[in-house]
C-alpha cells in the first residue's frame, strides 16, 4: 500500500524522532520507506519539515497535492505545508501553538489558531484537530506531544498498532518507555 506523508512543526517537537519510529516500523513489517528531512534553524524553534514516502519506489520528496496526510504539530507550520495534501487527504492538526521569538518580541502577531483551521477546512475535506498538548499532560507526561499525535496518524497509517508499540519500545529511554506509549495509546483513542 502507498502512503506519502508529511509532518511539519518546530524544532524540539520530536518531528524527526516521530517520522524514524515510522520508518523503523515500516522496516519491521518489510515495507519500502523512504525519507527526507528539512530542519533549519531547528534548535531555535525553527521550522521542521520531513516527507515519508511509504510503500513506493518514487523519490524521497513528496509533489505538491498528492500526499495521503499531515501531521502538523503547530498551526502555522501545518498551513505553511499544506500545499503538500492531495484534497482527499487528512490533515492532523494540533491545535496549541509554539510561539515564535518575532511574536514573543511583539514584532508579530500569531493568527487566530480557528481562523487557520477554518481556512484548512475551506480547502481540505478530511482536516483532524486536537490539542496534543492538553492530551499528553492528561498522559502524565508534556514531552508526549508527539506520540500523542503518532497515536492519531496512526489509525491511518498501513502498519500494525503492535509494530509500532514494539519500535517505540525500542526507541525511547527506559524510563521514558510507559509515558510514551500511554500518550500514543491516548491519541490512538
Amino acid at each position: 500500500m502507498k502512503f506519502d506523508l508529511v509532518i511539519a512543526g518546530v524544532g524540539g517537537q520530536g518531528i524527526i524522532f516521530t517520522a524514524n519510529i515510522i520508518g523503523k516500523s515500516c522496516v519491521k513489517e518489510g515495507i519500502q520507506v523512504l525519507a527526507a528531512e528539512n530542519h533549519g534553524m531547528a534548535q531555535r524553534g525553527g521550522s521542521v519539515e520531513s516527507h515519508l514516502r511509504i510503500g513506493t519506489e518514487s523519490g524521497p520528496l513528496i509533489p505538491q497535492g498528492s500526499a495521503d496526510a499531515l501531521l502538523g504539530f503547530e498551526p502555522i507550520e501545518a498551513i505553511r505545508c499544506s500545499h503538500f495534501l492531495s484534497k482527499d487527504g487528512i490533515a492532523i492538526i494540533n491545535t496549541e501553538k509554539v510561539i515564535p521569538p518575532s511574536v514573543a518580541s511583539g514584532k508579530f502577531t500569531y493568527p487566530d489558531v480557528n481562523y487557520l483551521i477554518n481556512e484548512l477546512k475551506k480547502v481540505f475535506q478530511n482536516v483532524i484537530t486536537l490539542n496534543a498538548l492538553k492530551l499528553a499532560k492528561e498522559s502524565g507526561n508534556i514531552m508526549t506531544v508527539n506520540m500523542v499525535m503518532l497515536g492519531v496518524l496512526a489509525r491511518y497509517l498501513p502498519l500494525s498498532k503492535k509494530t509500532i508499540i514494539e519500535t517505540i519500545k525500542e526507541s525511547v529511554p527506559g524510563k521514558l518507555i510507559k509515558a510514551n506509549i500511554k500518550a500514543f495509546k491516548t491519541g490512538w483513542g
